[in-house]
């Protein structure tokens, strides 16, 4: 892979030191890597406030872990440091994949590259109209999210070419130089170029790119026609902006990663996770920057279908809170819910596939709050990873979920997260009392039941959004619960909602970062085809989708993908004359046989979505896709998971007691264990609280626990 070029940003030796007594300690509870000479697998998760590391050492059979505090300023470092937790030699990495919330934290704190937009001529504001929808129909003082790149920075170029991709005004070259000049006085870093319909013709793009470029050595280019070519002005120019925004932000994070690994040893490839639920090397990714933007949720989602196909599960819902957001996926019939487009504001459409993740703010660090009407509230504004809850001890002041938990005695009676970080309960005592109790007049203990009582109430709302209004009944469904806070409210929320079981891999909060060991090199490429299926040219249909599979095998290829190791799936979207948005259909080889079956899989689908299907209607091709994906060593998943429990605390072991407290049940005397002594077989009465390094998992009153082959935890009714 060739060196990424950066033009600025810290280099690895100039990265702000870490935050003593907090990462060292947490260093000290990691199992070390024997130093003997083997091949490791290792994947990192950057989250909002811990990121997370999973080893696989192949020669050995055997996994270890490490989780650090977050670096919102210099992401790089905390990798860094989590593979110094881990003990990780960098030159016996065989494979380094890691997830990260980079690129969303740019976008929702808008901490973007300086960027422009150059577009035709009288559509300036695109980008800024949007659709004229809103999030909140009926809230008149709410306003959408603003622009990511503002009106200022929108310039305009004669140019027009039709909806059919004939040239009505040719590019005015004069102006066109113009505008690139003054792309140079304003010193932007980024520029996006989103033509009217250059989807179907991109050499006005095309050759602006050029101009730029002539004028402005080194500076990132983003052509709607490459990033996103497909039909729709808005979206094309809402994806190209938010690529180009990101592009110089990205590339200098992989920069300085991809430095400091190769100063430390590290000869292979860094992949990075992406929202379509695969991942792509990083001179890729600084590429096609907005794939990067729900890296993080998308790898947690993975992660979570395969424990549940482990478990012979092929429906479930998957619950991961960490500490600032709650990300809701689901499966059904054994495959991941997907969504051609994603978003992480509202209106600012991103155009690549993406795993299908809800997220809330809601996680272990959501500020608890009362609203100008004295109702609480809590999130989305969260402690993160500096300072933190209040019981963390390191400044601050805010009641969040986790000082709630702690006050109830859900996190174990020494005031401990996990058993592991020592806590301060005082602390989290004074900020519920301060924020919540005194306020409303009530009690510290009602203030922080009611505070778990809201947090349980937003992710179970979370849980109805993904299946209820989306036509499935959940009761048919297993949660598989994790992330740090998932374990903790996982059983009360499927009790509320009354899911069938909740499954706790064996170890929940690291598990997102185990998605990064589970994942194969993947593109998507996308072209925009209108017309009717029964006017359809077959050979045109097959000569575009073969043009694609050309490009698709060339990146490939390029990613050191052997031939024999390439798998290509084809869809098409598919529409109802008439209708705005489309359904994605596989489609077979080759075309013409396969393409009734497609129509007959979109029908099948439409009434499955929205309850009704027109199958003597006229169907309409919108777009066509393909998936590339080539093979990436992995380890097995039974492995990742062999070292969660023991062979069992044996007859008589000890346990011990405490009072804690349980939504519907009040404060009462629960069991607490350690789950390090919980083999399989092992069944566990409510109510227990069962900890371990990442988490604590509550079972409540009237719940049995029971720990199968695969060492998670059963969680359902009696």
């Amino acid at each position: 892979m060739d060196r990424l070029t950066r033009k600025s940003g810290l280099g690895a030796d100039r990265l702000p030191l870490g935050r003593a007594g907090w990462t060292g300690y947490i260093r000290r509870e990691m199992v070390s890597i024997d130093a003997t000479p083997r091949t490791l697998f290792v994947a990192v998760d950057v989250g909002g406030t811990f990121t997370d590391l999973v080893v696989y050492d192949s020669g050995a059979d055997a996994v270890s872990f490490a989780k650090v505090g977050s670096t919102p300023d210099a992401p790089a470092r905390a990798v860094l440091e989590a593979l110094d937790a881990a003990d990780v030699s960098a030159p016996r990495m065989s494979l380094f994949a890691h997830g990260s919330t980079v690129g969303t934290n740019a976008l929702l704190t808008r901490s973007l590259a300086h960027t422009a937009i150059i577009t035709t001529e009288g559509f300036r504001d695109v980008h800024e109209i949007r659709r004229g929808d809103r999030e909140h129909l009926w809230d008149a003082y709410r306003d959408p999210p603003g622009p990511y790149v503002a009106r200022r920075h929108r310039l305009e170029v004669p140019e027009r070419v039709d909806h059919a991709g004939r040239v009505v005004l040719p590019l005015d070259l004069e102006r066109a130089r113009e505008v690139a000049a003054l792309v140079t006085r304003r010193g932007y870093e980024s520029v996006a170029i989103c033509f009217i319909n250059a989807h179907a013709h991109p050499d006005h793009e095309a050759e602006m790119g050029r101009i730029v470029a002539a004028e402005n050595p080194g500076i990132h280019i983003s052509l709607s026609s490459q990033v996103a070519p497909q039909i729709f002005e808005h979206e094309r120019t809402a994806t190209t902006a938010v690529n180009a925004c990101l592009a110089p932000i990205v590339e200098r994070y992989l920069g300085e990663l991809e430095d400091s690994l190769r100063g430390r040893g590290y000869a292979g490839e860094i992949l990075v996770l992406h929202s379509g639920g695969g991942v792509m090397t990083a001179a890729a990714m600084s590429r096609l920057a907005a794939r990067i933007a729900k890296s993080g949720p998308a790898a947690g989602a993975i992660a979570m279908a395969a424990v549940a196909r482990e478990a012979g599960v092929s429906e479930a819902i998957g619950l991961d809170i960490g500490g600032t957001s709650s990300d809701v996926s689901m499966m059904s019939g054994g495959e991941l819910a997907m969504s051609e487009e994603s978003s992480v504001e509202f209106g600012q459409t991103i155009l690549f596939p993406s795993v299908d993740v809800l997220s809330i703010g809601a996680g272990g660090g959501s500020v608890a709050w009362l609203d100008e009407g004295g109702s609480l509230r809590s999130g989305p504004d969260s402690a993160g990873a500096w300072p933190g809850p209040a019981c963390y001890g390191l400044g601050g002041e805010r009641p969040t979920t986790t000082d709630a938990d702690l006050v109830l005695g859900r996190l174990g009676p020494e005031g401990r997260l996990a058993g592991r970080i020592a806590l301060d309960p005082r602390a989290a005592e004074l900020a519920v009392e301060a924020h919540v109790g005194a306020p409303l007049g009530v009690s510290v203990l009602e203030a922080a039941a009611a505070i778990v009582t809201v947090a349980t109430a937003q992710v179970a709302e979370a849980l109805r959004l993904v299946s209820i209004r989306r036509g499935l009944d959940p009761r048919g469904y297993s949660l598989v619960a994790f992330g740090g806070a998932g374990p903790l409210l996982g059983a009360e929320v499927a009790l509320e909602l009354g899911l069938r079981e909740v499954i706790v891999p064996p170890h929940p909060g690291l598990t997102s970062a185990l998605g990064g060991l589970l994942l194969d090199l993947r593109h998507d490429l996308t072209r925009s085809w209108i017309g009717e299926v029964q006017d359809t040219d077959l050979d045109a249909l097959a000569g575009a989708f073969a043009a694609l599979e050309s490009e698709a095998r060339e990146r490939l290829a390029a990613e050191g993908v052997a031939g024999d190791e390439m798998r290509l799936a084809r869809h098409v979207d598919l529409r109802y004359r008439g209708q705005w948005r489309s359904l994605s259909a596989e489609l077979g080889t080759p075309v013409g046989p396969a393409l009734a079956p497609a129509v007959a899989r979109f029908h099948a689908e439409h009434a499955r979505r929205y309850g009704y299907a027109r199958p003597d209607a006229p169907v309409e091709i919108h777009a066509l896709r393909l998936s590339a994906t080539g093979a990436v060593p992995r380890p097995p998943l039974s492995a990742l998971a062999g070292s969660a429990g023991s062979a069992g605390r044996g007859p008589g072991a000890p346990s011990r007691r405490a009072e804690v407290w349980f939504a519907g049940a009040g404060t009462v005397e629960a069991v607490i264990l350690d789950r390090a002594g919980l083999g399989p077989g092992e069944a566990i009465e409510g109510p227990a609280l069962i900890g371990q390094m990442d988490t604590t998992t509550v079972l409540p009153p009237g719940t049995r626990a029971v720990v199968d082959d695969r060492h998670n935890l059963r969680i359902a009714p009696c």
